[in-house]
Order: C-alpha cells, then sequence, then structure tokens
C-alpha cells in the first residue's frame, strides 16, 4: 500500500526515483494511489468550505450547515465522515440528552486548511480574470 510521507531526495543510479522512495511518498498520478481519495476529499467543494470554515474554531453540524451555503444535511455529513476518516476533523460526542456533537481540526486537517485557504484566497483575488476569459469564450461561440 502507497502511504504519502515527506518526499526525500535522491534518484537512483538511471536517474529516476527508486521503487522504495516511490511508495514511501505515492503516486497521485497513478489511477490506484490512495492519495487520489485523500485528494477528492480535501479538495471537493464541499471539503474544501468544511476546512475553511473551521479553520476558524470548533463548530456544531448545524452551525456548520448554516456557514456553508447550499450544503444539504446529507452532504455535509459524507464530507465530516470522509475528513474525519482522512484524520483532518475530530468528531466530539458530547454524552447528553439531547445528543451534542462539535467538529473541529485535528493539527493535521489545520495544514490542509491552510494549503486550502490559500487555493480559496487565489480563487476570489483572480474571479474577475476567470468570469472575463468565459464571458469572452461565449461570447466568441
Amino acid at each position: 500500500m502507497k502511504v504519502s510521507t515527506p518526499r526525500t531526495p535522491g534518484p537512483s543510479a538511471a536517474g529516476s526515483p527508486t521503487l522504495s522512495r516511490r511508495l514511501q511518498r505515492g503516486d497521485l498520478l497513478a489511477e490506484a494511489c490512495p492519495s487520489r481519495d485523500v485528494l477528492k476529499h480535501v479538495t471537493s467543494r464541499w471539503g474544501v468550505l468544511v476546512l475553511m470554515v473551521l479553520e476558524t474554531r470548533m463548530h456544531r453540524f448545524a452551525e456548520l450547515r448554516r456557514a456553508i451555503g447550499g450544503v444539504s444535511e446529507r452532504m455535509l455529513a459524507q464530507t465530516l465522515q470522509w475528513l474525519e476518516g482522512d484524520g483532518l476533523v475530530q468528531r466530539i460526542a458530547h454524552d447528553v440528552v439531547p445528543p451534542h456533537v462539535e467538529y473541529r481540526l485535528t493539527p493535521l486537517g489545520r495544514e490542509a486548511a491552510t494549503r486550502v485557504r490559500g487555493l480559496a484566497d487565489w480563487i476570489e483575488t483572480n474571479l474577475p480574470k476567470v468570469m472575463a476569459a468565459r464571458s469572452r469564450r461565449f461570447t466568441s461561440a
């Protein structure tokens, strides 16, 4: 099983990384690489938004749903399960009636949130250029 770990330098004598080094890091371009599931979870529309909202503080499910416009209860629950399974989100269930569940980022989740926040910031900054490109595409067609 391939596991993503920090890349260690040093190609083999032929100039390409050794098999053991490739297996240590994972290979997102390989069809069967488990890194792809993590990529899908972290970079999905709802995954990015959940990470960004939880970056600010711990939230209850209903708070998350209100903060993320347009997400269905089902998609939010599924996204939280994926991110929890990947070790990015911690689910804290308090033993009270009615049930009280909170979600917060793990240290790994905080690191991922910082990365996707950079992507989100880039999108917001460049949105006028993207919209102009879209407009040119549809007016010339």
